[in-house]
């Protein structure tokens, strides 16, 4: 096993400075001359590109029970709009600190789960949707039993699943079940699962099966595996173990993602912590492979929990936020890091203004830029400053898409205009990000290959399983031969 790794050898820091002192005219971290009215503890991107932040009670039970809302961020204006929240059978406000996420095929946002009480935590069986077009919440058919710090999934059927979390009593909640406007009830569950953890991150394979990383909130260390969901929910799903993940026990805190393309079927996990130690180890699988298993890839330079990972429109993968030493804020002023998936290799970008540990969030802008919130090290000591990263790739002249389907269907063949059509390397579609927990189960970037192209237009195609691009809302951006991307513009595929 490998021991984590905290320490940074004298060379490191000195081609560290080298590099952050020739980065900073081309990449940067912007502190925002105003805040978050409340602590952004989950984030999600809309598809107007407005930014959704929610907390509940915001891990203050104090405030249990009393009026709390949620805040839409206008990016572009530097504003906020509040939504009052929605009332349970007491006329109380439905407490969604700590629930799961993820995006409908119609582009709202089901968020599953929360708080039913404090010390110790018990799960709320209530589902609420947001729709980002009336931008207001609106009340689902509750899940069998309560969830806290659950993972929600939205599968290639356009059902989402709900897994793991807190029950009503606050055990663990073993049996996942499936949300579907068609069911009677709206959920049906399966019967129970083997023990996975709390905010397991789960990955939605090609073949539908569902991979849980090794990454995880808190709890006991549980060994990655691959589950294949029954044809009917009186069946039990099926796990089969994928062996290899150096230092399992550090999956705490840990964040991972599919690497880009996600055609290419590969998983990373990075970081995590046991106890208020942090590694900077880093893993990959190979998801094709018919006998998956982890092997190691290149390191992290910092040992990071509580970070963030971001799929960025150039193929990248972004990681900020975080500390070497669980919630110490002493500890987190940490350079952002990008890696590549073409060289296998890590470079230390421009460090973040704020220091942001646990209960912080990360997402992509439909611009290509990173938007970073959140921190809370401890109970009602909440940070609220906002951060926004520009990538080395905005201050260089960018393609530009001039036009674009509003709606996609699955293994179209459609033309986007742009006039630098004979410098494109790659078309992508991402999803967009709904993040808690350093946890991520939507974010993909799926490949539109180019199928021929002329000096104002591309001809591209798109994927026909549902699998690989989940049906919903994606941006779309270009990006040229010097792996520099366009402004997204959305689109809708069903």
């Amino acid at each position: 096993m490998t021991q984590p790794n905290n320490k940074t050898t004298l060379q490191e820091e000195t081609d560290l400075g080298t590099f952050i002192a020739q980065a900073t005219t081309t990449d940067r971290w912007q502190t925002l001359s105003y805040q978050a009215p409340i602590l952004p503890i989950h984030a999600a991107l809309l598809r107007t590109g407005k930014v959704l932040f929610f907390c509940g009670s915001g891990n203050d039970p104090n405030r249990l029970n009393t009026p709390y809302d949620s805040v839409l961020w206008d990016v572009n204006r530097g504003t906020f709009t509040r939504q009052a929240p929605l009332l349970n059978s007491n006329n109380q406000p439905i407490d969604i600190f700590c629930a799961g996420h993820s995006f409908t095929p119609d582009g709202m946002l089901m968020v599953a789960g929360g708080t039913l009480r404090y010390d110790p935590f018990y799960g709320s069986p209530f589902v609420l949707m947001f729709d980002p077009i009336t931008e207001r919440w609106i009340k689902k058919p509750s899940m069998h039993s309560g969830r806290w710090y659950p993972s929600v999934l939205t599968l290639g059927s356009g059902r989402i699943l709900a897994v793991s979390g807190l029950g009503i009593d606050g055990s663990l909640n073993r049996q996942p079940e499936v949300y579907s406007s068609t069911f009677a009830n709206g959920w049906n569950a399966f019967p129970t699962t083997s023990a996975l953890p709390q905010y397991p991150h789960l990955f939605l394979l090609s073949n539908g099966n569902i991979f849980y990383s090794g990454a995880r909130m808190g709890g006991s260390a549980v060994t990655p595996r691959i589950l294949t969901l029954p044809g009917t929910f009186t069946q039990s799903i099926v796990e089969k173990v994928v062996p290899g993940l150096q230092d399992p026990a550090f999956g705490d805190q840990a964040t991972s993602v599919l690497l880009p393309p996600a055609q290419d079927q590969r998983v990373m996990i990075m970081g995590g912590g046991s106890g208020t130690t942090s590694t900077n180890r880093v893993n990959i699988v190979n998801l094709k492979a018919t006998n998956p298993t982890y092997v190691g890839s290149r390191n992290l330079k910092y040992g990071r929990k509580h970070h963030s990972a971001v799929l960025l429109p150039d193929r990248t993968v972004f990681v900020c936020n975080g500390s070497k030493m669980d919630e110490d804020t002493t500890q987190s002023m940490l350079p952002a890091e990008i890696y590549n998936p073409v060289t296998n290799s890590w470079t230390a970008v421009a460090r973040q203004n704020v220091p942001r540990v646990y209960h912080s969030v990360a997402l992509l802008l439909p611009d290509g830029r990173v938007a970073a919130a959140g921190g809370n090290p401890q109970r009602r000591v909440n940070e609220l400053r906002l951060e926004i990263y520009s990538p080395a790739y905005i201050s260089r002249s960018r393609p530009i898409i001039q036009s674009a389907p509003q709606a996609l269907s699955y293994g179209l063949r459609f033309t986007i205009q742009t006039p630098q059509a004979t410098n494109i390397k790659w078309v992508s579609l991402i999803r967009p990000m709904a993040t808690t927990h350093s946890s991520d189960t939507e974010q993909r970037l799926v490949d539109l290959p180019i199928n021929f192209r002329n000096a104002t237009s591309l001809n591209v195609t798109v994927t026909d399983n549902r699998n690989i691009a989940p049906p919903g809302w994606y941006m779309l951006f270009i990006s040229d031969n010097n792996d520099t991307p366009s402004v997204a513009t959305w689109t809708q595929l069903s």
